[in-house]
């Protein structure tokens, strides 16, 4: 379980992040979203220990990161792909990383095999790597201790679409078998398909939380039928509005289930039926962080206080 409770940092007059509050229950994926300079970073980083909040607490399963024993065994992290020793194979920097959580060197080959980098490409140095390689190995090394708990940031950036649903199935299973997944990430379409619940923050604080399918019920039903004009009347008689459609689609407020109904009653063929606007996160997104100012800290800042 991840939980943060009325967190809140500032740099000098600048607050990064104001009275920020949700958690991450186990068995699922949170998607944690936000414009740049929205907050996300400062707040992955003071849930794992690497700022400390001016105010309210971030923390997992009750306690803080640092606090934890080996936390490497309890929440794998993934914040930056890129900081990796270069001149180090894969398998090198996934040895040493093993040696220090205390686990056998079995386990390498096991999350090498996991993440699609058994073989040679587990022998190439770091800097050989493509930024997907990259991060796949990161992804390797936060699966490494066997954690509970998952926090990734941007985790799919550099990978190509057979990498993005991979990786889409790797989360998903990791929360179906009790996980806990804070997933950030820039990729609306693909949160959408894996995530259970949505966290949105702008300018600093949390504009909006909840499960996927609460957030996204306002999207309607789009359909699609070889007769348009015997399509809307179908809805028409089953007392369906139509509130809009572009080209040869219509637009409803009434579930699939009910628009198939109508169709299927008057003899209607149908050739699409989904949930209407497949971009209906990036939709809400722009709804909810149009004209959010941006909290963007100083980097020199965070990486002071990396070094601390």
């Amino acid at each position: 379980m991840i939980s943060v409770d009325s967190l809140t940092k500032r740099y000098g007059a600048q607050v990064a992040v104001s009275d920020v509050s949700f958690s991450c229950p186990p068995g699922t994926v949170t998607g944690f979203l936000g414009p740049n300079g929205a907050g996300k970073s400062t707040t992955l980083r003071a849930l794992c220990g690497l700022t400390t909040p001016t105010s309210g607490s971030a923390v997992v399963g009750g306690r803080r990161f640092r606090d934890l024993p080996n936390a490497g065994r309890t929440v794998g992290v993934l914040l930056d792909a890129g900081a990796q020793h270069a001149g180090r194979t894969g398998r090198e920097s996934l040895r040493l990383s093993a040696a220090v959580l205390g686990v056998p060197r079995t386990r390498v080959d096991e999350v090498l095999e996991q993440v699609g980098l058994a073989g040679r490409p587990a022998d190439k140095r770091l800097r050989q790597y493509s930024l997907g390689m990259r991060q796949r190995l990161g992804l390797a090394t936060a699966l490494l201790g066997d954690p509970q708990v998952l926090v990734l940031d941007e985790p799919a950036n550099g990978l190509d679409p057979e990498g993005i649903f991979w990786m889409r199935g790797l989360l998903r299973g990791f929360a179906d078998r009790g996980g806990t997944v804070l997933l950030s990430s820039h990729l609306l379409r693909e949160v959408e398909a894996v995530a259970d619940q949505l966290v949105v923050i702008a300018g600093g604080r949390i504009v909006a939380a909840g499960t996927t399918q609460e957030l996204l019920a306002g999207s309607g039903t789009l359909v699609r039928a070889r007769d348009r004009a015997a399509l809307a009347a179908a809805l028409a008689a089953a007392g369906i509005a139509v509130g809009g459609g572009s080209g040869d689609a219509l637009v409803t407020d009434a579930t699939a289930d009910a628009v198939g109904e109508a169709a299927a009653a008057a003899g209607v063929v149908l050739r699409e039926l989904r949930p209407a606007g497949g971009e209906g996160l990036e939709e809400l997104f722009r709804s909810l962080t149009a004209g959010s100012p941006a909290g963007t800290v100083p980097a020199a800042q965070q990486v002071q206080e990396a070094r601390a």
